[in-house]
């Protein structure tokens, strides 16, 4: 430690003590009770972490003392700054969270919840990745309900980097590799610009520190050498704007250390090709100001082209606004001239925390909460993703990176509003984020009212409007070859699973309701009216304890109750016209399949719809070959009245095989037949046939084949295994 002009400063930051804290928020803060809760809150952690002591030696209430410094440099609320004194008297010193709330209100006691949740994540680590993954969602999960939590957990973190010395080096490259993937993005899409840089540098310090201290050498280099040129354009300018009686404040700006450090070895950029590391930063009054300015310094100095943006009339997503140009000065070097009102640069240094800074007399947190997530589209979108405490933890992380901390292209809704999103996304990610329903009913999609495909890449500016349908052909397998965002392909993945088990579920039923049919068919039941009318029959629902007749039939599809149960209750005996045939024919032999009652009979498989042990089976009795065995829903013996008998499969079967004709429907692509045949043997099981065919019409191609497996368990983890190959969009079993 080192003292300076009465501060005490560590590894060149200045330590404050109570009377700084004072001074600041007193600046803005003139309510005396809110004083005196602030001082009060000081009393109480001095006494709270008393005897408690950093890994740096000096007394743990220093870092609660520069959290809320922090804060109050933000001019954030007094509710906000005792927080930031509390936020770890509950986790260090065991304090109920009551007392915190009895002493400084629910406000304060919610968020100092919210950041102990945050420190006590504890995890079993089932592998680093999951790890990592689980334990980001959980600060992200903390964070979305407040704003004032990330700024607190913000300046948290912006204290413990910059006493990171005193830790271990693994527990130094941990903490910036997390400040990097988890802090950083946060602080940048709030405009905290000032905390963002301040913690890429020290992260990079630690992560990098040879490649840290290159970059701060050649930038320390440039700065000498460009100061008397930078000094020159300086006063040029400010003369020009005297001239034209523009007020304006001219300050310089040196490029931070990381995003130099960016260029050059992510971008691939010599030191000497960044043109934007010494930057001039003009501050006028007004909007049109700023625009008189440009023009004033385009007409003297050389712009660069392709370097000019007007983040007045775009904003970025974090609110940041300004006008950007690169030009040539009268020595031939190249800088960058920022130009801004007072208000922008406030946005622009301290970004959220600026736009909604504490106003004594009306500030409301929940109004300050909504007024962010409106502003702040992005943040709506994490509010809501975060709010999704189910679900994959890598999932979350990927939709979170992905849709909105790698958002860069920024389209417009018919109304004006503005809905970012990652390259390379469409209209149909364009429709999931809006809404999960206006993608489920997508049919069409204008940009800028022409008419475009579903899969058309968006552009900045462009405006989208997406047509929909009441009765839509709803999400298919092809659009998850082209969206890109997670929130997109998740939902669409939903609805595929959802609509292959509601068709599971109907297939079922049906099995159900035809063995029902059978089965009273054998009681001198032959009308399906009367047999339906037996089954809906609230006292045999209530006797077999179903909801209704469909829950019923899936009962007897899912083997939980046979239909002779139901006409046994119901008192219904065997017709006597029923034909209980004994037929002098070939022995059985080695079919699956039995008959009772019927002495020695020929029984076979039907060759139709090749039925397979696990299969709801029926007898077929043929004229002259005995039984031939069919699946249930067979539509071959589908209108049968008489000549039907129940069979069943035998209990050693052995490790026999059953052929199954199956019909595959994908999109169509390279490497298809090959990724389908790798599902077969990965699997294990026999092909005797494949054929596929593509439809230009419906650009599908369709494979039929004929593979051998043990039984109905088998073929449905085929089934599974092939739904699971890219552009799958259904299997079958064919029935000829």
């Amino acid at each position: 430690m080192e003292e300076n002009n009465g501060l005490i400063f560590n590894g060149g930051y200045p330590i404050h003590n109570f009377e700084d804290l004072e001074s600041l928020y007193d600046s803005y803060i003139s309510n005396q009770n809110d004083r005196d809760s602030i001082k009060k809150a000081y009393k109480y952690i001095l006494r709270k972490h008393d005897g408690q002591m950093r890994k740096s030696g000096e007394p743990y209430y220093h870092h609660l003392l520069e959290v809320a410094y922090i804060l109050a440099s933000l001019q954030c609320g007094p509710v906000t700054i005792i927080a930031g004194l509390l936020h770890d008297v509950v986790e260090d010193t065991n304090t109920p969270l009551e007392e915190i709330e009895n002493g400084w209100g629910k406000e304060v006691a919610k968020i100092v919840d919210s950041l102990t949740k945050i420190q006590r994540l504890k995890l079993s680590k089932i592998s680093k990745e999951e790890f990592e993954a689980e334990d980001q969602r959980k600060i992200f999960l903390g964070m979305a309900r407040d704003v004032r939590v990330i700024i607190v957990k913000l300046a948290d973190r912006l204290h413990n980097m910059r006493t990171l010395d005193s830790l271990s080096k693994d527990r130094q490259i941990a903490l910036s590799r997390e400040t990097l993937d988890v802090f950083v993005p946060i602080a940048h899409r709030l405009g905290i610009n000032f905390i963002k840089s301040e913690l890429e540098d020290l992260s990079l310090k630690y992560l990098e520190p040879e490649k840290y201290k290159e970059v701060k050498k050649l930038l320390s280099v440039r700065s000498k050498t460009s100061k008397k040129s930078l000094d020159a354009l300086t006063k040029r300018i400010a003369d020009i704007l005297f001239e034209h009686n523009i007020p304006f404040d001219i300050k310089s700006r040196v490029k931070s250390i990381y995003s130099i450090y960016e260029k050059m070895y992510h971008k691939g950029k010599k030191f000497d090709e960044i043109y934007d590391v010494l930057a001039l930063r003009i501050i006028t009054k007004t909007e049109l100001q700023c625009y008189e300015i440009l023009g004033l310094i385009h007409q003297t100095y050389r712009p660069i082209p392709g370097r000019f943006k007007d983040y007045i009339a775009m904003p970025k997503p974090n609110m940041y606004q300004s006008l950007h140009t690169s030009i040539v000065s009268g020595d031939g070097n190249i800088y960058e001239v920022q130009i801004r009102t007072e208000d922008m640069d406030e946005v622009a240094e301290s970004g959220v925390a600026a736009h909604w800074a504490y106003k004594e007399g009306s500030y409301n947190s929940q109004k300050e909460q909504r007024e962010i997530e409106n502003q702040l589209h992005w943040f709506r979108d994490f509010v809501s993703i975060s709010g999704q405490e189910d679900g994959d933890a890598q999932e979350f992380m990927d939709s979170l990176t992905n849709d909105i901390f790698g958002a860069n292209v920024y389209v417009f809704t018919p109304k004006g509003k503005v809905v970012e999103l990652p390259r390379d996304a469409t209209p149909l990610d364009f429709a999931y984020r809006i809404h999960t329903k206006v993608g489920e009913n997508a049919v069409g999609a204008l940009i800028n009212n022409l008419m475009v495909p579903l899969n058309t890449k968006l552009k900045t500016g462009d405006v989208v409007e997406i047509r929909t349908s009441k009765n839509p052909p709803g999400p298919n397998e092809k659009w998850l070859d082209f969206v890109v965002t997670n929130n997109a392909k998740s939902n669409i993945r939903k609805y595929l699973i959802k609509k292959n088990a509601a068709f599971m579920k109907q297939e079922n039923i049906q099995k159900g309701k035809q063995a029902c049919i059978d089965a009273f068919r054998e009681r001198g039941v032959t009308s399906e009216t009367e047999v339906i009318n037996y089954c809906s029959d609230k006292k045999v629902l209530d006797h077999f304890k179903y909801q209704d007749s469909d829950s019923l039939y899936l009962g007897i599809a899912n083997k939980e109750i046979s239909p002779g149960l139901i006409t046994e209750f119901l008192g219904l005996k065997k017709a006597q016209n029923f034909p209980n045939i004994r037929l002098k024919t070939t022995a059985i032999g080695d079919c699956p399949v039995y008959c009772k009652g019927v002495g020695k009979i020929a029984i076979s498989l039907a060759s139709c719809c090749t039925p397979i042990p696990g299969d709801s089976i029926i007898g077929y009795i043929t004229r002259g070959k005995g039984i031939t065995v069919h699946r249930t829903n067979c539509p071959n013996i589908a209108k049968e009245k008489v000549r039907l008998v129940e069979v069943y499969w035998r209990d050693d079967l052995g490790n026999d095989t059953y052929q199954v004709d199956i019909v595959i429907e994908s999109s169509d692509r390279e490497s298809l037949l090959t990724d389908i045949m790798g599902v077969f043997s990965t699997q294990k099981v026999n092909v005797t046939s494949l054929h596929a065919k593509f439809n230009p019409n419906t650009m599908l191609t369709t494979i039929t084949a004929s593979i051998h497996v043990k039984n109905l368990e088998k073929l449905n983890s085929v089934f599974s295994a092939i739904l699971n190959v890219k552009g799958v969009i259904n299997v079958s079993r064919t029935i000829h």
